[in-house]
């Protein structure tokens, strides 16, 4: 497995460990600030992974069409387990509406995710490898900056910050729009998709 492929594993991996550091003290009942405390630097060791797959691509001349494909899906593994955390918190009494993402934003990316992660798939068939465009790497940013901004905000719960409901609820508002935020460029990313890669996508749909 090359360099860039093992840095792209490790998100992978990321996801289902930062699944159980947020949700091990909602089952419990225990741990709660130190799950905080150890999930929010190892999801920025994750993150950082992503930079250093394409960097060590690029050095040693790994660019490949599987990692094309394989670094996108991993983003989505990751992220996608990040935002189904935060439709969820320790303490709902404090957070309006028990969470920080309104289910159906995530089910909405979830769809779109789920969509795209299946047309690279069937391009991959046809012989072309879908790589990451700009309006896709801006939204994976905000995808990132929303994802830190719920767990900063849960880490205040977890720790008993003392922190006013008016107050969290302003705090909350400012997460759900970074969230629809999040929503808008999904889809207009995944329009632009469709636009770039017209042509693969009629030749698949010319074939079945």
């Amino acid at each position: 497995m090359s360099t860039s492929n093992k840095f792209t594993i490790v998100r992978v991996i990321s996801a289902p460990i930062v699944f159980l550091l947020y949700f091990i003290p909602i089952w419990t009942g225990h741990f709660a600030a130190s799950s905080m405390i150890i999930l929010l630097p190892y999801l920025v060791f994750a993150e950082i992974t992503d930079g250093l797959d394409g960097h060590y691509a690029r050095k040693h001349n790994e660019v490949s069409d599987f990692g094309k494909v394989f670094d996108p899906f991993a983003d989505v593994i990751l992220h996608l387990s990040s935002f189904c955390c935060l439709m969820f918190s320790l303490k709902s009494a404090e957070v309006p509406m028990g969470g920080y993402m309104p289910a159906v934003i995530f089910i909405l990316i979830f769809y779109r995710e789920l969509t795209m992660t299946f047309l690279r798939m069937v391009a991959v068939m046809k012989g072309t490898a879908i790589a990451a465009r700009k309006g896709g790497k801006l939204k994976t940013v905000m995808y990132i900056v929303s994802a830190f901004y719920g767990f900063f905000l849960e880490l205040h719960v977890r720790c008993g910050f003392a922190v006013p409901y008016n107050s969290m609820k302003i705090m909350w508002g400012v997460g759900i729009g970074l969230f629809v935020v999040c929503l808008v460029l999904c889809y207009v990313s995944f329009i632009d998709y469709l636009i770039a890669f017209k042509p693969v996508f009629k030749s698949i749909n010319k074939d079945n």
